[in-house]
């Protein structure tokens, strides 16, 4: 007898006694790494590694270490092993209370990463520099950072700090960027470029015309024809000698997602017709020598470096031409573009990959604009890129908790007599079809059994909605057809797990366009994950979750939650983290549900006994910060409130409605000043007004702490 025809009634026909069902245990879900399963009865981190591919997006960055823990290597390939940072540890050091050493930072978390930065800057350094050397190229390579892709100030501080050596610069795309770059350029190197591109008026070009009075090195990118006219204009009131660049459309055009940008028909640059004119114009006022850079962008996540050198080379044809006409070129600046590999599919089909290295990019870039200038005789220009996600991406790690899970995988326990009950209570039409539902899983007729469980299902709700059945028969038939369902492999065993984030603040582009990221347990990955899931979040919103995942997967393997399991160091509780976030999530996140900003930390690699300090932390935006964004002013609510109280609960006059009102009064103002996510931790209810406080620490658990925490002054 198939076993799954011990989960439903063996009678059938005339025959109505029922016997009592067998415990039916459904298999466990099927793990893959790719297209291969992975069926192992041990588990390792090894396997989890190749799980969540991890060696693929992540390296050289990413790990996981042999305490099932993700690890940062901050130095890339040069990461020594006692460099490695255990991300769960640093979770501990920023999460705990003070007063086990802790800094009491509540999650969702952004944890950064400058010593990654710092790599992956050297990283692209390193790669031109071996392309011009290598390829006998007659100029240099300097790149600027485009600070859309990231505006915190330490991720710019950081990113002219480091590459100061490197004559790195910024590029500004509006006046409050172009602001923050001046003013960060200040302490980078004198020959870093300041790129002004974007959309101008004569502010935003007086403001990059200060930038040369204060010997920064400002071009500006002229975006729009029009834009000359004010150049011109701005520069002779100001008596300022400009630093002229021209954004030219390409016929290149790559046809992913991020490829809108490129092209003809492309928001920005100038067609040959234009630029022409902008030449011509110039000459006129005597300024053809204030042109000095050709910039041009394909677009985002260029998939293949066949692609790249089919724009380069275009641009570099441009660019001849110009100095043909007799402008003073020095500069041709490539854009953005540079990918990562987000999925670790290393393909060139998708806008989720890219199908070269850092060394295989800055080689066709240099040799294509080597070719070219070879051919004209033209002088090799210098070399500039405004990689911005190639730079960012990787330093940047979101940690966030599961706190709850709904799942469907729970089969229900039914008696004999609760189905007896059950099929009592059926009219006739249901009970036959509930005879041939048993009948079915009596022969195995897995889509006969289906077909009646659907059938029997709709006809109970079909009795529930005219009020002849009651809502526990409702629920018992739906309880036996889901297990049988699943019993038979029929059923969706995707369970949802809750997430305390808000996907709209944190990680807007899954929304907005279908960007994917890795999300990967931070911890327990020692231990064979059982669960498929979906991550579900905080907000109101049915577009608030996530059901797609790298390698085109619609569920995400993860571990059982609750109980005593993830570890001492997790306390049970169980932590996700997003990956390669670091460009755009940050500046394009809103405040739906009034969800405000992640808390945030840097941490930097040290000699210390957990490799690692941290530098810097930073609160979330509490609620009273995301209600002053919309204009509400949260000062004058609490006082309302507190009105409110005071009316309500001393009118008596009497003693203890004061010791009531005072501690519903702090619990406002707690209210207002802490974030707007779930706190998971254990608290006292702040609204009871009873005289509950929270206890203490345990002061010999405190001192029986033997981790050692380092906590560096910023």
């Amino acid at each position: 007898m198939p076993a799954v025809a011990y989960c439903v009634d063996a009678a059938v026909a005339m025959n109505t006694s029922i016997p009592a069902p067998e415990v039916f245990v459904v298999p466990p879900a099927t793990i893959t790494a790719g297209a291969a399963p992975l069926n192992f009865s041990h588990w390792s981190p090894a396997l989890s590694s190749a799980l969540y591919r991890i060696d693929g997006w992540g390296a050289p960055y990413i790990a996981v270490n042999s305490s099932g823990n993700i690890s940062v290597r901050p130095h890339g390939t040069d990461t020594q092993p006692n460099q490695e940072i255990d991300l769960l540890k640093v979770l501990k050091k920023v999460s705990d209370p003070k007063s086990m050493g802790g800094l009491q930072l509540p999650l969702p978390l952004v944890i950064r990463f400058p010593d990654v930065l710092k790599s992956r800057l050297e990283s692209l350094q390193f790669a031109f520099n071996y392309a011009v050397q290598s390829l006998g190229y007659g100029a240099h390579y300097q790149g600027v950072y485009p600070v859309k892709c990231n505006q915190d100030r330490f991720v710019v501080e950081d990113i002219v700090k480091f590459g100061s050596a490197f004559r790195f610069g910024l590029e500004a795309g509006s006046k409050p960027e172009l602001l923050l770059a001046m003013s960060c350029l200040c302490k980078g190197s004198p020959e870093g470029l300041l790129i002004c591109n974007g959309f101008k008026d004569a502010e935003y070009i007086s403001l990059a015309l200060v930038a040369r009075k204060l010997l920064l090195n400002a071009v500006i990118v002229l975006e729009q024809e029009e834009e000359v006219d004010v150049v011109i204009d701005v520069s002779r009131k100001m008596s300022v000698r400009p630093v002229i660049g021209l954004r030219a459309k390409l016929r290149t055009k790559h046809s992913g997602h991020f490829g809108s940008t490129s092209g003809e028909k492309g928001k920005f640059g100038l067609t040959t017709t234009q630029i022409l004119r902008v030449v011509k114009k110039l000459e006129d006022f005597g300024m053809l020598d204030c042109l000095q850079l050709l910039h041009f962008h394909i677009g985002s996540q260029i998939p293949s470096t066949a692609l790249l050198s089919d724009g380069v080379g275009e641009a570099a044809q441009i660019y001849c031409e110009l100095v043909r006409l007799g402008a003073s070129m020095k500069v041709i600046d490539i854009g953005g573009g540079l990918g990562i590999d987000y999925d670790g599919s290393k393909s060139s089909d998708s806008d989720l990959s890219i199908g070269y290295s850092l060394n295989e990019y800055a080689s066709a870039v240099v040799q294509a604009v080597r070719s070219v200038c070879d051919h004209k005789g033209v002088n090799h220009p210098v070399l500039c890129s405004e990689s911005g996600r190639a730079i960012v991406s990787h330093h940047s790690i979101l940690v966030f908790e599961a706190v709850s899970s709904s799942s469907s995988q729970n089969p229900s326990h039914f008696s004999s007599a609760d189905i007896q009950s059950f099929v009592e209570l059926l009219n006739e039409d249901s009970q036959a079809d509930y005879r041939n539902f048993s009948a079915a899983a009596i022969r195995g007729d897995n889509d006969t059994c289906i077909l009646y469980a659907d059938q029997l299902k709709q006809s109970c709700v079909d009795q529930f909605k005219k009020g002849t059945l009651g809502i526990e028969q409702l629920a018992a038939v739906d309880g036996i057809c889901d297990l049988v369902t699943k019993a038979i492999g029929a059923s969706d065993l995707t369970s949802t797990y809750h997430v305390n984030l808000s996907i709209f603040t944190s990680i807007p582009d899954f929304w907005a366009i279908g960007q994917l990221f890795p999300i990967v347990p931070i911890h327990r990955l020692d231990e064979r994950p059982g669960v498929r899931g979906i991550l579900s979040d905080l907000t109101c919103d049915s577009d608030g979750k996530i059901n797609k995942f790298i390698g085109g997967e619609s569920s995400l393997l993860l571990h059982e939650l609750g109980g005593n399991r993830g570890g001492s160091d997790s306390g049970g509780r169980y932590y996700l983290g997003m990956f390669l976030g670091g460009a755009y999530e940050e500046a394009l996140g809103g405040f739906h549900n009034l969800f405000g900003g992640p808390s945030v930390v840097r941490v930097s690699q040290s000699d210390g006994p957990h490799s690692f300090c941290v530098t810097s932390a930073v609160p979330g935006q509490s609620c009273a910060d995301v209600l002053r964004v919309m204009q509400h002013e949260p000062e004058l609510m609490f006082e309302t409130l507190k009105h409110r109280a005071e009316e309500s609960m001393l009118g008596g006059g009497e003693e203890g409605d004061r010791v009531a009102f005072d501690s519903l009064a702090s619990s406002f103002a707690r209210s207002f000043h802490n974030m707007p996510y779930l706190v998971t931790t254990s608290s006292c209810g702040y609204y009871y007004g009873n005289s509950e406080v929270c206890a203490p620490a345990d002061s010999a658990a405190v001192a029986a702490e033997d981790e050692h925490w380092s906590y560096c002054a910023a």
